[in-house]
């Protein structure tokens, strides 16, 4: 069974050597090496990587403890079979042995059937280990596989949450996805770790889920909505948030914020009067993100803003709708690579709902 194993036989005594090989190579062990000058066997192991070592324990010119420390800086494995040989009889020199990573010991003059059932059980249990470890490698590439599914998984369902929220008032669906990527974008640009970006970019598409909760015949009308309307259509944040409250995942703790916090303005004049930075992160990068994808997009009821007024509307609004430090990121984004025009037409006031009530309409073009 053990015919190819790899023995290394380190003895300061040439006799001790010879004895030791012509009994491996009797009990039917084909790969030996030996030396009888300890400072070689660091390079021998480099070179022949043994399955097991004979090692003496008091050697000239390097001590058997020392090559212990020796191999123990370079061993690929943490099971690597080490048999000290020695006469010392003395407790201490065992000890040092086997805190420095000898696995057993035979005492000189050694008896050869004990020597065999040693060198067998060291070898046996040094491929246990090694199937061991190779199953240990199977589970854990299993237990990748199956976590890589269960995130594409929490992926696909997010997204197709935010698609349903999406579809009732943009048939594309594709609003929830470039939002995510501008919020991403910002994020970076802010300094955010690349956890903090992932789980924002991820997050962000949620932002209007709310939306579910708003009736048809209110999110959908192209008329004025009237002021008691434009309040329930307000009502999208907090149901937005009840709806991803109490999650677990991060992803979505981050999306309750967000959908929470979006249409707060920096100046403490939005939905639900939060201010600076008592709104959450996430909720300013993706009210930024939010607005300018709603002013460059064509909607039922406006037509789409140039590139560079809407860049534009986004700086005027710096401290005053916005965060200042989330529209200098923004602007960084658009300075690096301006998004493509949509098909632009001269400016047009922006609209927070089809028509919200007078005096009422937010200045950003979103709902």
């Amino acid at each position: 069974m053990f015919k190819q194993a790899r023995i290394l036989v380190v003895d300061d005594e040439p006799s001790n050597v010879l004895v030791l090989r012509r009994l491996l190579e009797r009990e039917g062990f084909e790969r030996i090496e030996s030396t009888s000058d300890s400072r070689e066997v660091v390079k021998l192991y480099v070179d022949t990587r043994p399955d097991l070592i004979l090692l003496d324990l008091h050697m000239p010119y390097v001590d058997g403890l020392e090559v212990l420390d020796r191999l123990s800086e370079i061993a690929e494995s943490t099971f690597l079979p080490v048999l000290m040989m020695t006469g010392d009889l003395a407790p201490e020199a065992r000890q040092q042995a086997l805190l420095r990573g000898a696995k057993d010991f035979v005492t000189k003059p050694f008896h050869t059937d004990e020597v065999v059932l040693r060198i067998r059980t060291l070898l046996e249990t040094r491929f246990l280990y090694f199937q061991v470890q190779s199953q240990n490698q199977i589970l854990e590439a299993k237990v990748r596989e199956r976590t890589r599914d269960l995130e594409a998984a929490q992926n696909e369902i997010i997204e197709r949450l935010a698609r349903a929220a999406e579809f009732r008032d943009d048939k594309t669906g594709q609003h929830t996805e470039r939002v995510g990527q501008m919020a991403a974008l910002l994020a970076r640009h802010l300094g955010l770790s690349d956890w903090q970006v992932l789980l924002i970019r991820r997050a962000a598409p949620l932002h209007d889920v709310g939306k579910i909760g708003i009736p048809d015949a209110i999110l959908l009308k192209l008329g004025k909505l009237t002021i008691e309307e434009f309040q329930q259509v307000k009502t999208h944040t907090t149901i937005g948030a009840r709806i991803l409250s109490g999650s677990r995942f991060s992803v979505l703790r981050v999306a309750e914020e967000i959908a929470f916090s979006h249409h707060e303005r920096w100046d403490g004049n939005g939905y639900l009067g939060l201010a600076g930075d008592q709104i959450p992160l996430p909720g300013r990068i993706v009210a930024v993100a939010d607005v300018f994808d709603a002013l460059t997009q064509r909607r039922p009821y406006k037509e789409p803003w140039p590139v560079a007024d809407a860049v534009e509307e986004i700086r005027r609004q710096r401290g005053l709708q916005f965060d200042p430090a989330v529209v200098d990121a923004f602007l960084r984004v658009i300075a690096e690579a301006p998004p493509p025009e949509g098909q632009p037409t001269a400016a047009q006031p922006a609209a927070g709902t089809p028509d919200a009530p007078a005096g009422m309409a937010p200045q950003d073009g979103t709902f």
